[in-house]
């Protein structure tokens, strides 16, 4: 008996940096948004714990997100030993949170192989023990991610509807050049962006087509001025007609939003 799911990428919509906390983390504003680049997960009851991966090349260790979450479970739940099968397609250390997404996909998937009943909040209280951003992919929908991005609440700003349904309004494109961009390096250029408009209050009021040079991504500017190729990879989606246009996370994924036409 086996569950078969499909870890998503998210991008960040927006992401401020807005102070250091005395736990050494930072607490930021964003907006995360589901993606339609996946993985392909497969937990199976086995007599074993075992993990294999395929797909793209990416470090591992015993520290893997995807164990992580089978040991939490493991903790407060009577639940035998399984095989964990990971096809990664979802580049790594781009931004993208694919090894976050495997992490939570592999909560939901134990929860439902051996039928735990745990409800998603349940779900991301252990989701917030492996990463500041895996809660989110418990819920996978746009959310408005505060403190250091476990904080979660739904958004729904009536442009969210262009993007979905039969006739959407706008696409997305997402490159990744063959750049990794340290998470820690990042932070360690920052300057925080306390004051000024929110970005929930930005998101809710200002048009897609407005955001331009409004909705920033605070790390662009560090990691930019160390890697301008990202920034040129920026201004060719602008160039090939991004209504916006702006980098994910740290690094180096970037994305575009496109009209349909």
């Amino acid at each position: 008996m086996s569950v078969v799911l499909y870890p998503n990428a998210k991008i960040n919509i927006g992401l401020r940096v807005l102070r250091r906390r005395p736990d050494g983390f930072h607490d930021i504003e964003t907006l995360f948004w589901p993606t339609q680049v996946k993985d392909i997960l497969e937990v199976s009851k086995s007599d074993f714990l075992v993990m294999r991966r395929y797909g793209r090349r990416y470090p591992s260790d015993d520290n893997d997100l995807c164990l992580q979450a089978y040991r939490l479970l493991k903790e407060d739940f009577d639940i035998p030993p399984v095989a964990i099968d990971l096809f990664k397609n979802i580049p790594h250390g781009a931004g993208l949170g694919g090894g976050s997404a495997d992490g939570a996909f592999t909560l939901k998937a134990i929860n439902k192989l051996f039928s735990l009943g745990l409800e998603n909040a349940q779900l991301a209280v252990y989701a917030a023990k492996l990463g500041s951003d895996c809660p989110f992919f418990i819920y996978n929908e746009p959310m408005m991610g505060e403190g250091r991005g476990n904080i979660l609440k739904h958004f729904s700003a009536g442009w969210v509807s262009s993007f979905v349904g039969d006739k959407p309004k706008y696409s997305i494109r997402i490159v990744t050049p063959s750049i990794q961009v340290s998470t820690a390096e990042a932070y360690r250029g920052i300057t925080p962006s306390e004051g000024g408009a929110g970005l929930y209050e930005q998101l809710c009021r200002i048009p897609v087509e407005h955001w331009r040079g409004i909705v920033v991504n605070d790390f662009e500017k560090t990691v930019f001025a160390q890697y301008p190729e990202l920034a040129a990879e920026k201004e060719n989606l602008y160039r090939d007609g991004a209504l916006y246009a702006s980098m994910s996370g740290s690094g180096s994924s970037l994305f575009g939003i496109f009209p349909r036409w």
